[in-house]
């Protein structure tokens, strides 16, 4: 019995006592990630990070990547949906939010481009939107506003502010198709004649 006490004696002179804010001090950092997320047995994402931060101690648990994100996201028969890039990102994991920050770029299946400074996507509720400037990328067009909602597929999407952007318009205008019969120049003077 007493060569059991001096033992945890022994061990206990080792032990340093250590107190941190876990709202700054991360329990996990991992540098380079490549890996799959899965929903329900499913794989749906493919991160890559530089830098990976977990707050999971935290009041609000979260995970930080401080120097940028690339994701994509799966269809559940693995086509790319959409991809996603940003230069810093969180994500908030009870909420199941993500939060996107500076150089946003997100491209959907239709090779439509969406850019922001800041983006937020609602996982639990599948909505992607922004109160920020944002530009809409598809061919030539261009649409431009502020204030933003969108299905997480990127597919379904409106500006609540529409801004100055680039349509593509005709150089001419669609014809008639109730005024189509082609009147020759005599036929067009007597018309003219007629109606005064």
């Amino acid at each position: 019995m007493l060569l059991f006490f001096l033992s945890c004696r022994d061990k206990n002179e080792h032990l340093v006592a250590f107190a941190y804010d876990p709202e700054v001090v991360p329990t996990m950092i991992t540098d380079s990630v490549t890996t799959l997320i899965s929903d329900s047995g499913i794989t749906r994402y493919k991160l890559v990070a530089d830098v990976w931060k977990v707050f999971d101690k935290a009041k609000e648990p979260y995970w930080h990547f401080p120097e940028g994100i690339y994701l994509e996201r799966f269809t559940p028969d693995f086509n790319i949906e959409a991809t996603v890039k940003a230069d810093t990102a969180w994500y908030y994991s009870e909420k199941d939010l993500w939060k996107l920050l500076k150089n946003v770029h997100i491209e959907n299946m239709e090779g439509e481009v969406f850019e922001s400074e800041e983006l937020f996507w609602d996982q639990k509720n599948g909505r992607v939107y922004s109160d920020q400037y944002i530009e809409i990328k598809r061919g030539v067009t261009e649409i431009k506003g502020y204030g933003f909602e969108s299905n997480q597929a990127m597919n379904d999407y409106r500006i609540f502010r529409p801004h100055d952007g680039k349509l593509p318009f005709a150089d001419s205008a669609p014809t008639d198709t109730l005024n189509t019969i082609a009147l020759s120049p005599a036929d067009r003077i007597h018309e003219i004649e007629t109606t005064k």
